[in-house]
């Protein structure tokens, strides 16, 4: 199991909130597909068929935790990550 897939273990568990690095959730939005806006401190992440814009700011080194809810539920809702099986 790779570094995201651990990570977005985490997020879906939602166990840790407040303990995600804000770097690593940017770094599993990108791995995802998303596009990322940079406006001063705001990280603007948007993605083609996706109706959510989600933008994250960095409280220190860890992700609000409001908004890794924010993003377990746009997660939950595409089924970003998920393996089909054939």
């Amino acid at each position: 199991m790779d570094k995201h897939q651990k990570l977005l273990l985490k997020i879906l568990y939602g166990t840790s909130d407040a303990n995600i690095p804000f770097g690593r959730l940017r770094n599993l939005l990108k791995y995802l597909g998303f596009d990322e806006r940079i406006r001063g401190s705001h990280h603007i992440f948007s993605k083609e068929n996706v109706e959510e814009i989600m933008n994250l700011q960095p409280k220190g080194a860890k992700a609000k935790p409001y908004q890794v809810k924010q993003v377990r539920n746009v997660i939950l809702k595409y089924k970003l990550g998920v393996v089909e099986d054939d």
